[in-house]
């Protein structure tokens, strides 16, 4: 089938291309003004010459020498590239923690755009800001979309945040999820208004059926009726939809269709060149603001790496539906260091319950004995139990944990992670075999090249650490971004670990990011850490003097233990 006939107006002439035909080559020759460009591959037409240029293109459709006639006016190169500042947030922001000035900006700039990223670099509070708008534009219902392991974190956080009560989707609630939005309590209110679901449950709560087709498009999909339910629509994330081949991708898109309110939520909309934006943009329904599909890829989509025009493509953006900031734009607003606590489901919630049992077991048998030795030796036991708690915990957040990392070092970001298991290094060195580690197995030297390598090689992203062996003495300040797989049994433990990058030569704020297995030992240590220390999601610095316990290590574990258990026992 033959293309269209594309006539394209520019301040001087118009540029006229067209498929090969015979018949079109003789007709545009007769033009007066028609003038062949080698280099640009088209024919030059005068303005003047317009009536002919009309004629030739309904005969060329009346003769079906072209498909179509496409004609539009040339984008002129932006000569001036200035931005006008971030607007100013005009209302109260209702939210129960007060947002950074920046914060505000982001928020008052979704509150005029409606339909837009939030793509601030990584710790700069994209989450809050995408509650504060939903809340103030009262946009409710709220539909969260997320990689997995953060549907907690955004459950906690709305609560956190906007003292919401956030429903996460499950099999439980498949059918009847929408009846917390139907019924309401006594001050008149839904039961609740935001929901939260992955990537991969998409099609299960909300896709009826798939119409079997050559061809996999946003028509082959029926989605339930409930999502017309939802009037804002929150992507966390949103890079995992830049492909518009995924069934995940269509998934989001139909999701969002007609939808008032869409923020996509990413550090790194664009992974690999400018073709990732292009899904990310039909998903906003914001494509057709860039010249619609044909023009954006011909305009943005050039050449062998698919980026041109790319500073003009910001500029655009940024006017349009985007904005970011980098930790270095408002370091005078930023503490020196933040902690953040994600909450995650282990996948081996079987095994931890069987770990659960014995470590109660041996507590109950404890309690029952009254010879010191024995008792001496339980405390013992009591102790490798809680270990064997941490661990099975820690092994059920590996999946989570890839998650976090490979979003971060999408973002071309360079992360520290550290984990007390081997084992666990170990699986996340077999999923990242470019990172570089600094663990007991490693010597000196070794430990020596990977601290070396990360901190002057753009390519080392990862390192891969050990408390035992990394925690202490090291200068990793190549990256402000650390992510904790298993929770410290100390606060020292937590301090030494994020100064490896918060110290001297650290230009950004610092992100500690620790992960939390729900239900497991990891939220009781979070809690005993947090009231012993009086730290908090928004406390940083490091100036508390840890003191030096006198009771033993076995003790300390027993004690840990018994409190933990205490209604179990």
């Amino acid at each position: 089938m033959l293309g269209p006939l594309k006539i394209v107006l520019t301040p001087n002439c118009y540029k006229v291309s067209f498929d090969f035909h015979p018949m079109m080559l003789k007709c545009v020759k007769r033009i007066p003004s028609a003038e062949w460009n080698m280099d640009g591959k088209f024919w030059k037409v005068s303005t003047a010459d317009y009536n002919y240029l009309k004629v030739m293109a309904d005969w060329a459709i009346q003769n079906r020498y072209c498909g179509g006639v496409k004609a539009y006016k040339e984008e002129q190169p932006v000569q001036d590239y200035t931005l006008p500042p971030m607007p100013t947030l005009k209302v109260e922001h209702g939210l129960k923690i007060d947002p950074y000035d920046y914060q505000k900006e982001g928020i008052a700039y979704a509150l005029i755009h409606k339909r837009c990223f939030f793509g601030d670099e990584p710790g700069l509070g994209k989450t809050m800001q995408a509650i504060g708008t939903v809340s103030i534009a009262q946009a409710w219902p709220c539909l969260i979309v997320c990689p997995s392991g953060l549907k907690m974190n955004w459950q906690r956080e709305f609560m956190k945040f906007a003292g919401i009560q956030a429903v996460i989707l499950d099999d439980k609630n498949r059918q009847t999820w929408q009846s917390f939005w139907e019924m309401k309590n006594q001050q008149g209110q839904p039961m609740c208004k935001v929901f939260i679901t992955n990537y991969e449950s998409l099609k299960k709560f909300f896709v009826s059926g798939i119409k079997e087709s050559n061809r996999f498009t946003l028509k082959s999909i029926r989605f339930d009726s409930r999502v017309d339910l939802f009037r804002s629509v929150i992507v966390d994330e949103s890079q995992k939809c830049k492909s518009s081949k995924t069934q995940q991708s269509k998934f989001v898109e139909g999701i969002c269709k007609g939808k008032e309110w869409i923020f996509l939520l990413t550090g790194t909309p664009v992974v690999n060149n400018n073709t990732d934006l292009i899904q990310q943009l039909k998903i906003l329904d914001r494509l057709d603001d860039f010249g619609g599909y044909k023009y954006f890829t011909e305009r943005y989509c050039s050449g062998i790496s698919k980026s041109s025009n790319s500073k003009e493509l910001n500029w655009k953006l940024r006017k349009v539906c985007f904005f970011r900031r980098l930790k270095k734009d408002v370091l005078t607003q930023l503490p020196d260091k933040t902690r953040m606590y994600i909450t995650v489901d282990i996948t081996n919630r079987t095994e931890y319950e069987v770990a659960e049992r014995n470590i109660i077991e041996y507590l109950r048998k404890y309690k029952k004995a009254d010879d010191e030795k024995i008792q001496k030796a339980m405390r013992g036991q009591v102790m490798v139990q809680m270990g064997i708690l941490k661990q099975v915990s820690a092994r059920g957040k590996i999946k989570a944990a890839t998650e976090l990392i490979s979003d971060t070092v999408e973002g071309g970001n360079k992360l520290i992670v550290f984990g007390f298991l081997k084992d666990v290094i170990a699986q996340l060195k077999d999923e990242f075999p470019d990172a570089v580690t600094v663990t007991g197995k490693d010597n000196d030297a070794q430990k020596q090249r990977s601290v070396d390598a990360f901190q002057t090689d753009e390519k080392t992203k990862i390192i891969l650490l050990n408390y035992k062996s990394g925690g202490t003495g090291l200068t990793l300040t190549a990256s402000s971004d650390v992510l904790f797989i298993e929770f410290p049994w100390t606060y020292a433990d937590c301090c030494q670990a994020e100064d490896r990058a918060h110290r001297n030569g650290q230009k950004n704020a610092v992100l500690c990011r620790y992960l939390l297995g729900k239900g497991t030992i990891d939220e009781y240590m979070y809690q005993v850490i947090q009231t012993k220390k009086e730290i908090s999601n928004d406390v940083t610095g490091t100036d508390d003097v840890v003191e030096e316990s006198t009771v033993s290590k076995e003790e300390q574990m027993l004690n840990l233990a018994m409190d933990m258990f205490k209604d179990k026992i």
